[in-house]
């Protein structure tokens, strides 16, 4: 077999409302795990418990996600009025 060697360049990463997209997310997580807690007892009837605490898991991920993506988003800021260049890709 040939080693894999990439033909082309890699494209710029994608920018966008990422502190939104990430917030979103994170409340969505909070969402399921708040909508399945009244059925706490037939999950674990069945078994299915963990759907509950892996809304929770995606939902305490999410707000160290929030925590990071705003760092992130100010240092670029920062970065951008102290009229250096870019250096994010």
């Amino acid at each position: 077999m040939t080693k894999w060697t990439p033909t082309h360049e890699a494209p710029e990463p994608l920018e966008g409302p990422v502190v939104a997209t990430i917030t979103g997310g994170t409340i969505v997580w909070f969402v399921l795990f708040l909508g399945q807690l009244p059925f706490y007892g037939w999950f674990r009837d069945q078994g299915l418990l963990w759907w509950l605490w892996t809304c929770l898991a995606g939902g305490g991920l999410g707000l160290i996600g929030v925590w990071y993506v705003r760092k992130r988003d100010a240092a670029l800021k920062r970065h951008a009025a102290a009229g250096r260049p870019d250096v994010s890709g």
